[in-house]
């Protein structure tokens, strides 16, 4: 049983990914994350004793904070935010019990510098499947807070020089397919989420990017409604915002949905 104001790494881990996640708050000290630099996914790093600054940002919000072992600077850190509002629990066991699961993490080195507080990530414009679902990873396991970009093909390497932002899903970015996987093949591997609900999506995701239906019968349905959003919406941005339901749909059911059928009987409903 978890103890006071804590949650076990089994329930952080299924609210990870989903809209429901907390912010995770990873307050370890340096020679603690020296150790081992990687970081629960869609964490944020902050020092301990500097939560006062993130106290009216916070408030209202579910908070986990996240030290080496899940004791005095989760558990101070995590009271001085609810004093401040916040809902703040601390993770049980910290980044040792997580570890010990085997559960993911992120190399921060493979990480874009952040950028007033936020990475920045620019492609093409008018998006349709594998540059949606980039944004849906990079925003549910990487950085929560992170801005996309959308513009003409022919200015993306310029823009990303001019504004500092990583460029993705092109030609000469740094994060872009690589033989016969999809850029969000890529960024699973390379920000190190190989879980299985994650490389299922990447097998659809693929499918339906690279015209490979025969791998996942979903990805025809999957290439449908993104040309659909790609119509529906003139504004990239409004576009994203409606492909992030269609993702957190798509993970739920590569996570814990896909022995669901679907059948009906005269008689009995739908």
């Amino acid at each position: 049983m978890p103890a006071f104001n804590s949650l076990s790494p089994n329930v952080l881990m299924r609210r990870i990914g989903t809209p429901d996640c907390p912010v995770v708050l990873d307050v370890r000290i340096d020679a603690d994350f020296d150790d081992d630099p990687h970081m629960i996914p869609s964490s944020l790093r902050w020092p301990h004793n500097r939560v006062e600054e993130l106290s009216s940002e916070l408030q209202g919000k579910d908070v986990v904070v996240v030290c080496q072992k899940g004791l005095k600077l989760s558990h101070g850190a995590a009271a001085i935010l609810r004093s401040s509002g916040a809902s703040a629990q601390v993770l049980e066991g910290g980044m040792v019990a997580w570890r010990d699961t085997a559960y993911p993490t992120v190399n921060p080195a493979a990480l874009p510098a952040p950028n007033g507080g936020q990475t920045t990530w620019v492609t093409r414009h008018r998006p349709k499947v594998d540059r949606i679902a980039c944004a849906w990873l990079i925003r549910r396991f990487v950085d929560p807070y992170s801005r996309f970009l959308f513009v003409p093909p022919s200015e993306v390497d310029a823009v990303a020089e001019k504004f500092s932002a990583t460029a993705f899903d092109t030609v000469n970015a740094p994060w872009t397919h690589d033989g016969e996987l999809c850029t969000f093949d890529v960024m699973i591997r390379g920000f190190g989420l190989q879980t299985p609900a994650l490389e299922q999506m990447g097998t659809v995701v693929r499918a339906a990017d690279t015209d490979r239906h025969d791998l996942a019968p979903q990805a025809a349905g999957l290439l449908a409604i993104s040309v659909g959003l790609s119509r529906a919406y003139k504004s990239d941005l409004d576009q994203l915002d409606a492909g992030m339901i269609l993702y957190d749909a798509l993970y739920r059911w590569a996570r814990d949905g896909q022995g669901e059928q679907h059948t009906w009987s005269e008689g009995h409903g739908a």
